[in-house]
């Protein structure tokens, strides 16, 4: 496993999960179960939830796969923007601590940004950190100038990291946000590595997946992996393909292939709205 080091120092696994969509369904619940713990068991104990996820259901299908395991993973979730309030942050917490059957988050997100004051959320993480409800708190989806902002509010320099969509296709960040984030040493965490699965149809990359004989996830991910200070949480719902999304840890792109990705998914030349999903 390759690790990252957050902004409080500590390291974390380069490559996690995401559970984005999972849990929503009955019938494929024993399969997200195992993938998770399929994860666990290779190392991939960072795992990515939300409030929002299924209103809760992903939070509780995770807590139901970490059972036994709560020391080997860091656990991420996110709270609300609309939740975000001084009060509401805390409540919110609270109730993913139940649906998560933990008591304490790892790092908790604010989604995006909505109406509430940066400061009125910062006073609620810090606070959730005093109490040991959370160990460390972050953001998502927060552009540039949002970042330059909350790191101006007091308090807002403690941000431990900043999640936002970044893949292939998607390389609007590297502009300025990625540099930005690198610079005062803030990770990245990439969400839709693969551009939920939609890299995997891409008839470029496939016919480049061939010729290296690497599976095309595998080179989408290893290609994030190689971006230094990011970390890719793609989601897989299958073991098979959680083991796959492993080996990209051993996908070592040569200069030649990273070239051929340059003329097939172009790096940005302007400035871009930062992209959501």
């Amino acid at each position: 496993m390759r690790f990252v080091k957050l902004a409080a120092a500590e390291k974390v696994p380069a490559l996690g999960m995401g559970t984005w969509t999972m849990g929503e369904r009955r019938a494929a619940r024993n399969a997200e179960l195992a993938s998770l713990r399929r994860g666990i068991e290779l190392g991939m104990g960072l795992i990515d939830t939300a409030e929002m996820y299924g209103e809760g259901a992903a939070e509780t299908l995770v807590g139901e796969a970490i059972a036994g395991h709560r020391e080997q993973v860091f656990l991420v979730s996110k709270v609300y923007p609309h939740n975000a309030t001084r009060r509401g942050t805390i409540d919110a917490c609270e109730r993913s601590l139940a649906r998560l059957a933990t008591d304490r988050i790892d790092l908790y997100l604010l989604h995006w940004r909505g109406s509430v004051p940066f400061a009125e959320t910062i006073e609620a993480f810090e606070r959730l950190q005093r109490d040991g409800k959370i160990r460390y708190w972050g953001v998502s989806n927060l552009d540039p100038a949002d970042m330059a902002e909350l790191c101006s509010t007091p308090g807002g320099q403690r941000v431990a990291a900043n999640q936002v969509l970044y893949n292939l296709t998607r390389r609007g960040i590297e502009w300025d946000l990625l540099p930005w984030c690198g610079a005062r040493r803030i990770p990245v965490m990439a969400y839709s590595p693969v551009e939920q699965a939609g890299l995997l149809a891409d008839r470029r990359l496939l016919d480049l997946a061939r010729k290296i004989g690497k599976p095309p996830a595998q080179i989408a991910l290893a290609w994030v992996l190689s971006r230094d200070n990011v970390i890719a949480i793609p989601k897989a719902a299958q073991r098979a393909h959680v083991e796959e999304n492993f080996g990209a840890l051993e996908c070592t792109l040569e200069t030649g292939t990273l070239a051929e990705l340059d003329a097939i998914f172009p790096p940005p030349r302007r400035a871009r709205p930062l992209e959501m999903l």
